[in-house]
């Protein structure tokens, strides 16, 4: 097993980045035009649609593919929910219009529109990509959010599907226009005339290129390539709702230039994202990449200035439970000077154990570590 670098050992990096993180002037734009996204994957051997230097700032932008890829064009897709044309992304047209010519989407991916990959010199197998979120807002004042009584937790290829049947109520295959915007100075969503949920703007899917991708693992159905639905170590749909911006994602680096892409944009969603979605609404990122050379972890690891983030992700959620609990000792123990024993009593103590998200074939457990609990 690779040694992971540890939280100390990013701290000074992490702070050096957060000095300029009162709104620094992206220093290059990746738009979410055709030839720049691609459907359902994250291809090893694509061309970058960027390259940037370590410590660059990167403005991103990112495609719901809810209005985008469905079979109706988009504007009178969108228009029966009472979204005007002029509300509805020119990048999502020209894509929708150009859907024939993806041949990404043809090697058996998934449903995502993702930007990428972008090319951060220097980064090489082995080194760690930190990803800083410094700034996430909405391209348009409307997400999509899809129910239905056989999808999420209630799908039938859903683990928890197995062994003696829950009854569930009856809940037809619907897709819930939400609008969204400020009230009383906050930005919210408007789920119903009663009802307001916070806006928490976050990319439901970040990663790197996955290290050569073998038929037979989660989400691979074509030699080298990954599928974008399960989250994997190179980071992916995580669906981590705290990835947002202030937060830090660590990546491992599995290929030169670590090749980022991003998208599944979200607006807000619930731990756990149980209907199978959240409010799925296309959004821009301003990013820094900082390359951590010589720093390796076995899979994605986040912080932000109250809490630091270990992942576990299986297929299985008693495994993640368990590959959660397993990485936070290891971080305890390495980076904060404990033994194995008193590790794994801080876990049962003072760590929580969050469910990010459970409907994406692997599922993911976040050990939230409190930094206050360190003097």
């Amino acid at each position: 097993m690779r040694a992971h670098p540890g939280f100390l050992v990013l701290a000074p990096i992490l702070a050096a980045i957060c000095l300029h993180a009162a709104g620094p002037a992206p220093a290059v734009h990746v738009r979410s035009t055709p030839e720049n996204v691609v459907l359902g994957v994250f291809p090893i051997d694509r061309a970058p649609v960027a390259t940037v230097a370590s410590g660059t700032v990167v403005r991103i932008d990112t495609l719901s593919q809810r209005g985008a890829t469905q079979q109706e064009d988009p504007v009178t897709f969108l228009g029966k929910f009472g979204v005007k044309p002029d509300e509805v992304l020119q990048d999502v047209k020209d894509l929708w219009a150009s859907r024939n010519a993806k041949p990404q989407g043809e090697r058996g991916g998934g449903g995502h529109i993702l930007t990428g990959p972008i090319f951060v010199e220097g980064a090489e197998p082995g080194d760690t990509l930190a990803v800083e979120m410094i700034d996430l807002t909405t391209r348009v004042p409307y997400g999509i959010n899809s129910t239905s009584s056989t999808s999420g937790v209630f799908a039938a290829s859903y683990p928890g599907a197995a062994g003696e049947p829950i009854p569930v109520m009856e809940i037809p295959n619907t897709n819930h226009l939400i609008r969204t915007g400020v009230e009383n100075g906050h930005a919210v969503a408007f789920v119903a005339d009663n009802i307001r949920v916070p806006m928490h703007p976050f990319f439901g899917t970040m990663a790197v290129a996955p290290d050569h991708p073998t038929v037979g693992q989660p989400g691979v159905r074509t030699e080298g390539l990954q599928t974008s639905g399960p989250p994997g170590p190179y980071g992916g749909n995580m669906d981590f709702r705290d990835l947002k911006a202030g937060s830090t994602l660590y990546l491992p680096v599995f290929h030169r230039g670590a090749l980022f892409y991003a998208g599944d944009p979200h607006g807000t969603q619930g731990d756990g994202e149980v209907s199978g979605n959240a409010i799925e609404q296309s959004l821009t990122g301003v990013l820094r990449f900082t390359v951590l050379k010589g720093k390796t972890i076995n899979g994605p690891r986040a912080e932000d200035a109250m809490n630091y983030y270990v992942m576990g992700i299986d297929l299985d959620l008693d495994r993640a439970m368990r590959k959660s609990v397993a990485e936070t000792i290891d971080f305890l123990v390495k980076d904060k000077g404990l033994t194995p024993a008193k590790a794994l009593s801080l876990c049962s103590i003072g760590v929580d154990f969050r469910i990010a998200e459970v409907v994406d074939t692997t599922q993911v457990i976040v050990a939230s570590i409190p930094k206050a609990l360190f003097r």
